[in-house]
């Protein structure tokens, strides 16, 4: 029997029976493919959309949350910061470069909608292990799609986080994050008004690339044949965004923009279609006068392609001439496609007839949701030590672990990124956060991504929490001031095993932490259906994060400073080797994160770094104590002596993880000053800085962890993996 087309396209039976109710007749083929897109997981977050109203997103500093292109929120002096991460697994599952190339040039898109100059990059990847080479091959070639359109654009790329696990295997993620600023007076929205004023198209021509992306893509399953998801995949060219970019920054800064939106997803379909329903009005679009990139295109390829540089603004008619004047000096394709109407519809004819005319507001505000299924996972059970063997040699172990593909420098990464470009990136790559100083500003923004998928399969609501405080402690380390966080829900089917018990737990997770520290949520991105018919990803909420420094001269970075300097543990954590990297695995009971002893934690450092009282600062999370000792010292290029408590055994004070923990370096004569400032955050003076290894005093034997060797093994593992 043949599938019928609705079910190709990915709608159900009651859904593609709705439709009729919504619009009055049965759909013509385009109308056709515009709701399954529309209506598909990735446009309209039919699976979280209930859930995601949970997220705290209001706060003083919040000038734009959720619901347009990005977010923004007020850094002072009439500027604002807008941040956004998204996800681009599916396609990067399919063809990598070109997946994660696109991604990128994605999310610079969603910045500039805001008429926001990009600023600085981020990525967020997982992959399944480097023993496959599958995944090696995922990784080398996500990695360099990267680093191409980022360098191609000139926008550093200044940060992120990869891991590897098996669990990535079949189904990897490829988030990427981008910053901007825009006048906070200045800020575009994406709502089309005015009877009369025109929308122009300006970018690339339009092509089959692309077609049927986010529908197909993001809302089903991979299976192991990939080969015919290929055309799907969008096909990048950075040095037309270059151009888009600078262009369109043009003409917003002429106030030549009423609006501004990213075709992205479903492509033309999603921005005009979101353009109109926003503003609650009508736009009649011909078809015809869209460039094409090539000949004999239907009207659904042309309203759906996800072709990729391309953006709709909205023009008031008098301005028209100067907008298209602007794009030709760029080189840069500009047509009138349509015009405002007080319809309500979304109207569009192609070779004369009208092959769409619809209500806007059926493909976005009367998009089905639903509710997950809520059938909670056994409860995890905490790991027994007595059937954990203890390692005989723990200076090997630790050495061994340092060298591990999640822990161990990633360097090989951003040496493909140019994180300098724009001459404002303060704290490069490799420490806890990023920090940028804001352009012409005193000014710098720390930024991060971070998550903690293990603890997030064992413990979701705990997981949840864990991922936000990862990032904010981060963000802390570098004396800035946690201001605002962006979201990545990466998870499985949600209609299937307990999925969606755990995407509602970690949301929840997530916005007690939220709000424990003021951090609102102003944008984000579920991508769901992570999993093959083997198996699913673990749940990996990432978490993007900016915090405000007031004087971009005053962050503090990881690196041991200076022989002499106090080695200091903050925080009440208790390291458990539960879900750590030591096991290896997803195993055990990790400790719910303490509310209050994080937010104390975090309020603790800003206050401090306000003083100048760190000289180096460093989050205890992936490895421990141990790998945060030792990645201090390989920064600083000076070692330091330790004495660590005896209360446990060996290994789990070492390598034993948990949160609510940072190992700091301050000069003796601050450290009055800093117990006054503390209140009731546990500090605890455990060595100094000195030498040319880590020792470690315990269990009145000493580990010694020699630099020189650590630095060897911490930077060969990835260059081998992918040699």
């Amino acid at each position: 029997m043949t599938t019928p087309l609705y079910r190709q396209l990915g709608l159900t039976d009651g859904e593609f029976a709705h439709i009729p109710t919504l619009i009055g007749r049965a759909p013509t083929d385009a109308e056709l493919a515009m709701f399954s897109l529309m209506w598909s997981e990735h446009c309209s977050y039919k699976h979280s959309r209930r859930l995601l109203r949970r997220f705290p997103t209001e706060g003083p500093h919040v000038l734009q949350g959720p619901g347009e292109n990005a977010g923004a929120v007020d850094v002072g002096d009439g500027w604002a910061i807008a941040l956004k991460i998204e996800s681009h697994n599916h396609p990067s599952a399919v063809e990598p470069f070109e997946g994660a190339a696109t991604g990128v040039g994605g999310i610079v898109r969603d910045i500039l909608a805001l008429g926001a100059r990009p600023i600085a990059l981020l990525d967020s990847l997982r992959f399944g292990s480097l023993e496959s080479a599958r995944s090696r091959h995922l990784f080398t070639r996500a990695v360099a799609g990267i680093g191409h359109y980022g360098n191609c654009i000139g926008v550093p790329t200044v940060g992120g986080e990869v891991a590897f696990d098996d669990r990535y295997e079949d189904s990897c993620l490829v988030n990427a994050m981008c910053i901007g600023l825009v006048r906070a007076d200045g800020i575009l929205r994406a709502a089309a008004f005015g009877e009369g004023n025109l929308l122009v198209l300006i970018g690339n021509r339009t092509g089959r690339d692309g077609i049927g992306g986010a529908s197909i893509l993001a809302s089903a399953e991979l299976s192991s044949d990939d080969a015919d998801k290929r055309p799907s995949v969008q096909v990048s060219d950075p040095f037309t965004e270059r151009k888009l970019m600078d262009c369109c920054l043009e003409l917003a800064a002429d106030s030549a923009f009423l609006a501004l939106q990213d075709l992205g997803a479903a492509g033309l379909t999603s921005a005009a279609c979101e353009m109109a329903a926003k503003g609650g009005v009508g736009l009649e679009i011909d078809l015809d006068q869209i460039p094409l990139r090539e000949g004999g295109m239907a009207a659904a390829e042309i309203l759906v392609s996800e072709s990729q540089e391309r953006m709709l603004g909205l023009v008031a008619p008098e301005t028209l001439d100067h907008v298209l004047a602007t794009c030709s000096r760029w080189e840069l394709d500009a047509s009138v496609i349509g015009t405002v109407t007080t319809t309500g519809n979304f109207t569009a004819r192609h070779h004369g007839a009208i092959v769409v005319d619809i209500p806007a507001s059926a493909l976005t505000d009367d998009a089905p949701a639903y509710d997950v299924p809520r059938t909670p996972a056994s409860a995890p059970t905490p790991l027994e030590l007595d059937h954990i063997p203890a390692p005989d040699d723990l200076q090997a172990a630790w050495a061994e672990l340092l060298a591990r593909p999640n822990l161990a420098s990633k360097r090989w990464i951003y040496q493909q990124y140019d994180h300098l470009v724009g001459a404002n990136t303060i704290r490069r790559p490799g420490g806890d956060a990023a920090v940028v100083r804001i352009p012409g500003m005193k000014r710098a923004l720390a930024i991060t991504t971070d998550c903690a998928e293990r603890h997030c399969e064992l413990d979701p609501r705990g997981g949840g929490r864990a991922s936000v405080f990862e990032a904010a402690r981060n963000i802390a380390c570098t004396g800035a001031l946690p201001l605002a966080a962006s979201d990545c829900l990466n998870f499985a089917n949600p209609e299937k095993a307990s999925t969606g018990w755990r995407l509602a737990e970690v949301i929840e997770g997530m916005s007690e932490a939220l709000e424990a520290i003021a951090v609102p949520v102003v944008s984000g991105n579920v991508s769901l259906y992570n999993e093959s018919p083997e198996r699913a990803i673990y749940p990996t909420p990432v978490v993007g994060m900016i915090g405000l420094l007031d004087d971009a001269g005053s962050s503090v970075g990881h690196a041991l400073a200076s022989e002499g300097d106090l080695v200091i543990v903050l925080g009440g954590g208790i390291a458990r080797l539960d879900a750590s990297e030591w096991i290896g695995a997803a195993h055990g009971a990790p400790a719910l994160p303490n509310l209050d002893g994080e937010a104390a934690l975090i309020g603790f450092m800003v206050s401090a770094a306000r003083e100048g009282l760190w000289c180096s600062a460093h989050d205890i999370s992936g490895g421990g104590i141990a790998i945060t000792l030792a990645e201090s010292a390989l920064a600083g290029g000076i070692g330091c002596m330790v004495t660590l408590p005896e209360d446990r055994r060996p290994d789990e004070v070492l390598f034993g993880e948990s949160g609510e923990r940072i190992v700091a370096t301050c000069r003796p004569t601050a450290l009055a000053r800093l117990t006054a400032l503390a209140g009731d955050v546990p500090i605890t003076v455990i060595g100094s800085v000195g030498g040319d290894s880590v020792d470690v005093h315990l269990g009145g034997a000493t580990i010694r962890l020699d630099l020189e060797i650590a630095r060897v093994a911490y930077e060969a593992t990835l260059p081998e993996a992918v040699a």
